[in-house]
C-alpha cells in the first residue's frame, strides 16, 4: 500500500517512515505542503498523514485543495493542536481523522489501517487476486492455492505491485523508483536478485510459472 506522508519535521518523518515501511507501506515524503499537495493531486495513495503546521503551504490548505480536486484519499491529520475546536475544523475541512502530537507509532498505525479499512469498505476489497494468487493489504498476507507465503518488506512491495499490474510489463528503473524509492545505478543486479527471491517463493513448487522475464524490457505478472 502507498502513503503519503506530509510532515517537515525531519526527526519525525524519518521515525514514521522508517516504522511505516517495517510496516509494509510504499511511503513518500514531503517536507512542505506545496510539495504535498503537488504529489497528492498527481499520484494514488492508499493514505495520506498530514502535519498541520507546514512551511510554504499549511496542512488544512492542502487537505481542502485535495478535496476541491476529487481527491478523496483518506487524511490522517498529525497537529500539536488538542483543542476541540481545532479538531473539528481539521475534520470539517476534509479530514478523516485527527491525532495529537506527541502520539505513539502503534496508535497511529492503528488509524491508518482503520482508514484503509473504511475506505476500501466504500470502493472495494483489501484483496488483491491474480488468478491462485492472493494477497491481504491490511493482514500483509500473501496466499497461492491456499498456501501462506512468508514474505520480507521489499519481496512483499514488490509482489503488490507486479498484483496491481498484472500482464504488464514493469521496468527494472520503476521497480526500483516502486520499491526502493529512489534511484541506484542502472547497471546493478538489485533488482535481478529481489525478482530471483520472490520467484523461488511464488513460483518454485508450482508447474504454472507467473513472474516472467520480458529480456530487455523487465518484469511481468501473468495468470494462465
Amino acid at each position: 500500500m502507498r502513503l503519503l506522508l506530509v510532515e517537515d519535521d525531519k526527526k519525525i518523518a524519518s521515525f514514521l517512515e522508517k516504522g511505516l515501511r517495517e510496516s509494509g507501506f510504499n511511503v513518500d515524503v514531503c517536507y512542505d505542503g506545496s510539495a504535498g499537495l503537488s504529489l497528492a493531486l498527481t499520484e494514488a495513495f492508499d493514505v495520506a498523514v498530514i502535519d498541520i503546521m507546514l512551511p510554504l503551504l499549511d496542512g488544512l490548505t492542502v487537505i481542502e485543495k485535495m478535496r476541491d480536486n476529487a481527491v478523496q484519499t483518506p487524511v490522517l491529520i498529525l497537529s500539536a493542536r488538542q483543542s476541540v475546536d481545532d479538531r473539528i475544523q481539521g475534520l470539517q475541512r476534509g479530514g478523516d481523522d485527527y491525532m495529537v502530537k506527541p502520539f505513539s507509532f502503534s496508535e497511529l498505525l492503528a488509524r491508518v489501517q482503520a482508514l484503509i479499512r473504511r475506505d476500501r469498505k466504500n470502493t472495494g476489497s483489501t484483496i488483491l487476486a491474480v488468478d491462485s494468487l492472493q494477497m491481504d493489504l491490511l493482514k500483509h498476507e500473501v496466499h497461492r492455492d491456499g498456501v501462506k507465503i512468508e514474505l520480507p518488506a521489499k519481496e512483499y512491495a514488490l509482489l503488490e505491485y507486479m498484483m496491481r499490474n498484472p500482464e504488464v510489463v514493469l521496468s527494472k528503473t520503476s521497480i526500483l523508483e516502486r520499491v526502493y524509492d529512489y534511484a541506484f545505478d542502472p547497471q546493478t543486479n538489485v533488482v535481478d536478485v529481489l525478482v530471483c527471491r520472490l520467484r523461488n517463493k511464488i513460483d518454485k513448487d508450482y508447474e504454472q510459472k507467473m513472474i516472467h522475464t520480458v529480456r530487455g524490457m523487465g518484469y511481468v505478472l501473468r495468470a494462465r
